[in-house]
């Protein structure tokens, strides 16, 4: 059987991606998956090996993507503090391109969509995103204050990960766009997050 050619490997994952969001992890099977994209379970395991792996696939080209945009917005804006504002309301930009995709990222926790037998080489890529947000936010907190401790860091995490998912939860959840009074409040808090530098550890 030759291998499917890449846009119907990315018509696969889109599929995934919508059954994930719609059903929940545990909702998405191979045949489900197959009559959704209108292929063979053979077709599926022959490109992915396995569902977890696709899966797998699913939240890495999503993380990867928003970590793209996030990195984008935050090296495109003018002032330090302004790049965190972007980079907090990424995810809202994220949404406005990739509705499916954000979704996935704010409702479905990681360790419920991706199984406890992940390929070596997919536990390697998605341990390097990991790196790259807090590469991100060690770069931010640098730029900030000249400091690159877990204290500075935690502040940033607070702005650019705490925050937007705590504004912007409910809209994701209910499939709604991320309304503009959401998204002035999230700039307004970081703003004043800002405003106090990191503590010092004692």
């Amino acid at each position: 059987m030759a291998r499917p050619r890449v846009h119907d490997l990315d018509r696969l994952l889109d599929a995934a991606e919508r059954l994930v969001v719609d059903l929940g992890p545990r909702g998405v099977t191979v045949r489900s998956l197959a009559a959704t994209a209108g292929v063979s379970n053979g077709t599926i395991y022959h490109a992915f090996g396995s569902l977890g792996a696709l899966l797998a696939r699913v939240w890495l080209r999503a993380a990867s993507d928003f970590l793209d945009l996030q990195t984008e917005l935050a090296d495109q804006a003018g002032d330090t503090a302004a790049a965190v504002v972007a980079a907090a309301g990424a995810p809202a930009a994220f949404a406005d391109r990739r509705p499916e995709a954000a979704r996935l990222l704010i409702t479905v926790k990681k360790e419920h969509l991706l199984g406890p037998q992940i390929p070596e080489d997919l536990a390697g890529d998605l341990l390097a995103l990991d790196k790259r947000l807090v590469k991100l936010l060690v770069r931010l907190a640098d730029r900030l204050w000249g400091r690159r401790d877990a204290q500075a860091v935690e502040v940033l995490t607070t702005c650019v990960v705490d925050l937007p998912t705590a504004l912007f939860r409910r809209a994701f959840t209910e499939g709604e766009p991320i309304s503009e009074d959401s998204r002035g409040r999230l700039t307004a808090a970081v703003r004043a997050v800002l405003l106090l530098p990191p503590p010092r550890k004692d």
